[in-house]
This record gives structure tokens, C-alpha cells and sequence, in this order.
């Protein structure tokens, strides 16, 4: 069965491209999700992809055994940036909420992980599990997913990947999205410049008195009230940062 045994070297090339973009992909790659789930997950979204992409695929499926083995590795490595290039901004607002953290005095007693494989503060998982939330609720996964359909025509499964091209794509992506979580932790970076320049000043002029620990309780109820007026701004505006890369793939 010839036109059989195409069809599943072709599939499992598709689900060498989605795959590895689903183990990196925001969401999907948490390591609180078991790992059987993921690749069930994977392989009815390949299974899902198969048909749409079956004319474009299977021409490579007939290509021989070594072929086959470079062209499946260039598929998990083409998935694989993929779900790199959705999830930097992830990775980029997972270091500012640190700084946020750090800037408001709350770094001190990492919690639990939640979406992360290490332990980070408190207000650090607020951040990265709401914006994960949110990805989910403004249907921005679905743009991942139009992006690996649309990746079948802009890399086609040739064999031929272009590491060049894909550094240009990382840079450009890893400066947009610091660019754009620095303007998230902007307003905490300030506070805690003033805030640590003003507890210096009150130290000097009264060295005989323990400032710091006069002055942290209302670092810290400063920071909360900040976090508390300006979440949701910070959250939406991330929303539609990476929204608008994610539909510019």
C-alpha cells in the first residue's frame, strides 16, 4: 500500500513541525500539564493539519530514508522557532515581572511555580499566569496555529532551512518584545529610584535612626497600590503587543 504508507511519513512530518512548536508554544508547554496530555494534544492538532497541508507535504514523504531523516529534523527545528518567536514575549515579560518584583520589595520570598519550571515571586506569577490567561481568552493561540498553516508556504518542506534568516527573526522578535515589557516595568523602575534615593536622603539626614526598616512597609504598600491601579492597563497593553506580532507572522 504504497499511496498508504505516504500518506503517514507525510503526516508524521507534519507532526514533526507541530509538535515541536506545541512543546515550546506558550500554555501548552507548562510543565503543570502532563506529558501525555501535550502529546495527545499534538497529535490531534497535526491529525487536524494533515489534510490542509497534504498536497504541499507529500511530495517529501517519497524522498529517500536519509532524506527523510534531514528533512524531519528540519521540520522540528522550523516548528521549533516558531513556538520560540510566540513565546518570547513571554519570556520577556517573565524577567520584567521579576524586576517588578524587585523593585517593590516582594523578590525576597519566591512562592510555588505555577508556569514556570523555577520558583519566582509572588507578584512576578500574578503577571506571567494572567497575560497566559488572557493569550488563551483573546483567542491569540489560534494566531500560533494560522501562523504553522501559513509556515507551510512561506518554508515549504524542501529540505532547505536558512539559520540566517531565522537569527534576523529572533533578534528583531527579542527587541520588540524587551522594548515592549520595559515600557511594562517603566513606572516600577521609576518608583524605585525615587523611593531608594529618598529613604538615602532621609538616611543621611537622620543616620542615628534605622530608616530601612521605617521605610519598607511603605515601599512595599507603595508598590501594591501601583500594581493595584495599573494592572490591568499593563496586562491589556501586553495583550496587544504580542497580538499584533502574532497576526504579523
Amino acid at each position: 500500500m504504497p499511496a498508504l504508507s505516504d500518506t503517514v511519513i507525510a503526516a508524521f512530518l507534519v507532526f514533526a513541525r507541530v509538535g515541536a512548536c506545541l512543546l515550546i508554544m506558550p500554555g501548552i508547554s507548562s510543565p503543570r500539564i502532563p506529558v501525555q496530555v501535550r502529546l495527545f494534544l499534538a497529535l490531534a492538532c497535526s491529525l487536524m493539519v494533515v489534510p490542509l497541508v497534504l498536497a504541499q507535504v507529500a511530495p517529501a514523504a517519497k524522498a529517500p530514508p536519509l532524506m527523510l531523516m534531514r528533512l524531519i529534523v528540519i521540520e522540528m527545528i522550523v516548528g521549533g522557532l516558531i513556538g520560540v518567536l510566540a513565546r518570547l514575549y513571554f519570556w520577556a515579560l517573565q524577567f520584567m515581572a521579576n524586576a517588578i518584583a524587585m523593585a517593590t520589595g516582594y523578590s525576597g520570598s519566591p512562592g510555588a511555580p505555577i508556569e514556570s519550571d523555577e520558583p519566582q515571586a509572588a507578584i512576578a506569577s500574578i503577571i506571567t499566569l494572567s497575560a497566559l490567561c488572557l493569550f488563551f481568552v483573546t483567542d491569540l493561540h489560534l494566531e500560533v496555529f494560522r501562523a504553522l498553516l501559513s509556515s507551510y508556504s512561506a518554508i515549504p518542506v524542501d529540505g532547505i532551512f536558512q539559520p540566517d534568516t531565522a537569527m534576523v527573526n529572533l533578534t528583531d522578535t527579542l527587541s520588540k518584545a524587551f522594548l515592549s515589557t520595559v515600557r511594562i516595568a517603566a513606572p516600577f523602575i521609576v518608583f524605585a529610584v525615587v523611593v531608594n534615593i529618598a529613604v538615602g536622603l532621609i538616611n543621611k539626614l537622620t543616620p542615628a535612626i534605622p530608616v530601612y526598616f521605617i521605610s519598607m512597609p511603605f515601599v512595599l504598600a507603595g508598590g501594591l497600590m501601583l500594581l493595584y491601579f495599573s494592572m490591568s492597563d499593563l496586562l491589556r497593553f501586553f495583550t496587544n503587543e504580542a497580538g499584533t506580532y502574532l497576526r504579523s507572522f
